[in-house]
């Protein structure tokens, strides 16, 4: 038997870690006054919820229609956040300029971010290591650019890359509760950190795997099906990421996963080149 949901470890270390930061973030300059809403604590507050909603699911199965929407809640301290320290409201798109969203950016934006990237990150998974190594990567592209905020990420990115080699291996999986917990903090600290265009960037193979799987099932009614004979994957349909790079092509499980984690390692590098270019 393979030890499942230690995504619960992430979550835990995660926030522990970052209650120590809290107690001397303000030496790290990553508060503006002593009034204002921590943003350490905003970011743990969000894995938390998280790791809840996965370990939700992980123990009753919730339908898509229900935790689809659950990301919603956690936004709210984001929210909280976002208009206690009047955080920039506009996102800065390269080729196409900046758009202002004023105070929607704060009731509309906000919430549509958290759940869309929540989700499209819980929705590409099923292979040995793919849950883990894609979201790591892109954690580490935030570290490399978020500045001071950075200090946020160190010891999340560490446990998560832990988990991610025992993961590819096959020997433990992150379940529900990881898949979510590093949505929840990737969606979060783009948002704390103002790098969400870059995130989205970092995301663009989840979003098609998302829209691939979404268009299919509302159109045609049917859902993504990888065939294993035991040693190679398979599909005769393209319904996601994983169908599309199996059509009638067998491949390895672990050739899959690097594959997927290839292009997310360029989207990724593409979100720093347009970062630093900028």
């Amino acid at each position: 038997m393979v030890p499942n949901g230690l995504g619960v470890f992430y979550v835990l270390i995660s926030v522990t870690y970052l209650f120590i930061i809290y107690s001397i973030e303000g030496k790290l300059g990553l508060t503006q006054n002593p009034n204002s809403i921590s943003p350490t604590l905003t970011l743990a507050v969000c894995i938390l919820f998280g790791g809840f909603m996965g370990l939700l699911d992980d123990w009753i199965d919730l339908k898509w229609r229900y935790k689809a929407f659950l990301p919603l809640i956690a936004a709210i301290p984001l929210v909280s956040l976002a208009s206690t320290l009047q955080l920039r409201t506009a996102i800065s798109i390269p080729l196409s300029g900046t758009i202002d969203f004023g105070v929607y950016y704060y009731f509309l934006i906000i919430p549509l971010l958290v759940t869309i990237i929540t989700n499209t990150v819980n929705q590409l998974g099923g292979l040995n290591g793919l849950e883990t190594v894609c979201p790591a990567i892109i954690m580490i592209g935030l570290t490399l650019i978020s500045g001071h905020y950075a200090i946020l990420l160190y010891a999340p990115t560490a446990v998560w890359l832990l988990l991610a080699f025992f993961n590819f291996r096959g020997k433990v999986f992150v379940g529900n509760t990881g898949s979510f917990s590093i949505g929840m903090t990737l969606a979060a600290f783009s948002i704390i950190s103002d790098f969400k265009f870059d995130l989205v960037i970092s995301l663009l193979p989840y979003i098609f795997n998302s829209a691939l799987i979404l268009l299919t099932f509302f159109f045609f009614r049917t859902k993504a099906h990888v065939s294993f004979d035991g040693k190679k994957l398979s599909s005769d349909h393209r319904r996601s990421l994983i169908t599309l790079i199996t059509f009638h092509r067998s491949m390895t499980e672990r050739q899959t996963v690097l594959i997927i984690s290839l292009l997310v390692a360029a989207s990724t590098l593409l979100a720093l080149l347009i970062q630093y270019s900028t």
